[in-house]
């Protein structure tokens, strides 16, 4: 099996220097990348820009940041590097309002952002594909379903309320391998070494819950051989968690975990039904891997949000 991950060093490099380079016309760019899709191709992406940035009426800017601002990077780095890689195709005089890091509340005016809640009516919080060296990790998954363990596995950060009670259902439970990667909190007795990604591909399972925003693991164990478990997503990123169907793209599980047992036994007992969940991921996976397709979205999305003031 392979993990196809942003090295991390050249990512950091090229945000550095992306501010020293000229950029070429905006039009231009945008021809550019139009050339290298097909007409099926177009109508995704026309699809997703009104899906990132939903408000289409004149509106004003509440800051007064611009996108030369963007050009000197504070905390979040990262954030900065992925709103400007397109940004610097417009006017660096341009006003833009941006808040970056874990949002999971609906905005009081329009702005960038990485995550908003997945509600009717939120029009401000405008979706980029920001923080991607962290999120936007695909695994080449060699290893068939039926080899896998019939177990859920699950690591990480156990600190926020939701996952500290789903912990204590179910760290003990016979179907689930659980794990605190974190040394701080009150449970000592879920700590456990961290897993490494390809070990989590042992099991058929794999736990997806959400933390500050969106749950980060959802998109690579989407491109494996195992099936994502997971509540409903409430936050949603670039990713469009908000279109994803239970029971379709991942095994879904109430928001109060209590059916997560009966769940996990269907699906060993079902394993063509859980393998076509795998597969329909690994296809709403795959629309995330065209690089024009996802550079010409991004940059039709600040264009849409630009024009709005």
């Amino acid at each position: 099996m392979r993990v196809y991950k942003t090295n991390r060093l050249l990512y950091y490099l090229k945000g550095y220097l992306r501010p020293l380079i000229p950029a070429a016309s905006f039009d231009k760019k945008i021809h550019e990348l139009s050339g290298k899709l097909s007409r099926e191709d177009m109508k995704s992406v026309e699809f997703r820009v009104d899906y990132y940035c939903k408000f289409s009426t004149q509106t004003m800017l509440k800051g007064n940041q611009t996108i030369q601002d963007l050009k000197t990077p504070v905390s979040p780095k990262s954030y900065y590097f992925d709103t400007y890689e397109y940004a610097r195709y417009f006017d660096h005089s341009r006003l833009i309002d941006y808040t970056f890091g874990d949002v999971n509340v609906q905005l009081d005016h329009p702005a960038i952002t990485k995550s908003r809640p997945v509600v009717s009516g939120n029009n401000n919080n405008i979706l980029l594909k920001l923080d991607k060296v962290r999120h936007f990790v695909r695994v080449e998954d060699t290893k068939p379903y039926k080899a896998k363990k019939d177990l859920l596995v699950g690591r990480g950060n156990i600190t926020q309320p939701h996952r500290v009670k789903f912990y204590r259902l179910y760290y003990d439970h016979p179907l689930c391998d659980l794990g605190q990667t974190n040394r701080d909190g009150n449970n000592p007795q879920w700590i456990k070494p961290k897993m490494p990604l390809e070990d989590h591909l042992n099991y058929k399972f794999i736990l997806s819950l959400e933390g500050n925003d969106v749950a980060t693991n959802l998109k690579w164990i989407m491109s494996s051989n195992s099936a994502a478990v997971a509540i409903n997503p409430k936050i949603e990123s670039w990713y469009m968690e908000g279109t994803l169907l239970p029971n379709v793209h991942y095994i879904a599980i109430k928001d109060d975990y209590s059916d997560l047992p009966t769940q996990l036994q269907y699906y060993i007992d079902h394993p063509k039904e859980a393998r076509e969940i795998i597969e329909n991921a690994k296809v709403y996976r795959s629309q995330f891997d065209n690089r024009a397709r996802e550079s010409l979205i991004s940059l039709l999305v600040l264009k849409k949000y630009l024009s709005s003031f």
